[in-house]
């Protein structure tokens, strides 16, 4: 019995209860602190650009010729060399596996200190100069990326914006929009905090994770659009709590959702980048890693909080919610008792709350339950059946 009603089994079914919305300023305050440090280290430590952004060369040695840690202070110590100590390395991976090569990344050096450098190493590794390759990477090339990506986030978003004011409505879209720039915002923000390199791959999985999150968001936002629909016609149930039932009807589909999606993510980045050495692989790999992750945060804890604050301004829901709770009030004082010979109304309890979330859920009526308004069988208007006379007997 204890199994039935554990908490898997209720999040399943949609009867978790979790009260989401009722503590909506814990979770917009908590989206507000991390927005405030996420901005505050990209205005403070701003990020760690690769060279096809900040401009450079890239070294690639045999890793055949020792350790990534030995082939970056070799190469340290050539450009320390030529540059006089002002330029340095600033990444280094393995590339291909254990016969693979090492990259370094290095500072913007002229084709003359370039060529120094290949040959100095070289001569360090006892290897021949045509093993050692450089090449150079102009920062002009990343500027044209990062416009790239700018307009088509643009694009993105008022495409997107469009789309959510046909299919619900504006404030669904202001929400759902929100939530996108939310995801973006916290995405960078890990990657200034942490220091991870910003690359083309990059770019294109911060685009990428947009797509996700709005699939997300749009689950949710559909079961809330079903849940409130005609909502100001009764007087059950407010908009807030029709909007956290449908948090709790989608939450356990949003968290297998995001967990199925990060897996072959988790692959990509853990095995093709860690055990195989493709750089490109982990660039994009970890920001999708990131991005999916945040994105199932804000779908149930920013988004629909979000639509509820904006719900709130709206006159008619001012209305509803103002007399859904005097109606409350008004049975919680004991007015409105119906007089004699009219039946009692029920004071609501625990068990009729969870009917009336499984009929706003869908739920079928439990088996053996009786029809509402009709009579057992053989009664009529209420009397007992021993003292109907056999059919067709006349009173004399």
């Amino acid at each position: 019995m204890s199994s039935r009603s554990g908490l898997a089994t209720r999040l399943y079914r949609g009867e978790a209860g979790l009260n989401l919305i009722g503590r909506r300023k814990v979770w917009l305050i908590a989206a507000a602190v991390m927005v405030v440090i996420a901005i505050g280290s990209m205005a403070i430590r701003g990020f760690s650009l690769g060279i096809e952004f900040s401009g450079g060369n890239a070294f690639q040695v045999p890793a055949s010729v020792g350790t990534l840690e030995e082939a970056e202070k070799a190469v340290n110590a050539a450009i320390g060399e030529v540059s006089g100590g002002d330029k340095h390395v600033f990444s280094s991976q393995q590339i291909g596996g254990a016969n693979g090569t090492y990259e370094m990344r290095t500072s913007d050096l002229g084709p003359e200190e370039s060529a120094q450098v290949q040959r100095d190493l070289a001569e360090k590794f006892s290897i021949p100069v045509d093993q050692v390759s450089f090449n150079q990477v102009s920062a002009a090339w990343g500027d044209q990326v990062t416009e790239r990506a700018l307009l088509g986030l643009v694009i993105f978003i008022a495409v997107v914006t469009v789309y959510l004011i046909l299919r619900f409505e504006w404030r669904m879209a202001i929400a759902a929009v929100s939530s996108l720039i939310l995801d973006l915002l916290l995405t960078a923000g890990i990657y200034s905090l942490v220091g991870f390199e910003v690359t083309p791959s990059t770019i294109i999985g911060f685009l990428t994770i947009l797509g996700f999150a709005l699939y997300d968001v749009v689950v949710v936002f559909d079961k809330v659009q079903e849940n409130t629909r005609g909502i100001t016609a009764s007087s059950t149930r407010t908009y807030g709590e029709s909007a956290n039932l449908a948090i709790n009807q989608t939450l356990m589909r949003s968290i297998n959702t995001g967990l199925v999606s990060l897996l072959p993510v988790g692959g990509l980045l853990f095995i093709g980048a860690g055990l195989l050495g493709a750089g490109t692989l982990k660039d994009l790999g970890l920001v999708l890693f990131v991005g999916m992750g945040i994105a199932v945060y804000s779908s149930i804890f920013f988004a629909t909080p979000v639509l509820s604050v904006l719900k709130d301004y709206e006159p008619k829901i001012q209305a509803h919610t103002k007399r859904v709770m005097a109606r409350r009030a008004g049975t919680a004082r004991g007015e409105g008792t119906p007089k004699a010979g009219v039946a009692r109304e029920a004071k609501p309890t625990e068990e009729s709350d969870e009917v009336e979330d499984a009929a706003l859920a869908g739920a079928a009526p439990k088996v053996g339950s009786r029809p509402a308004g009709k009579r057992s069988s053989g009664a009529r208007g209420g009397r007992p059946t021993s003292g109907n006379r056999p059919g067709g007997a006349k009173r004399r």
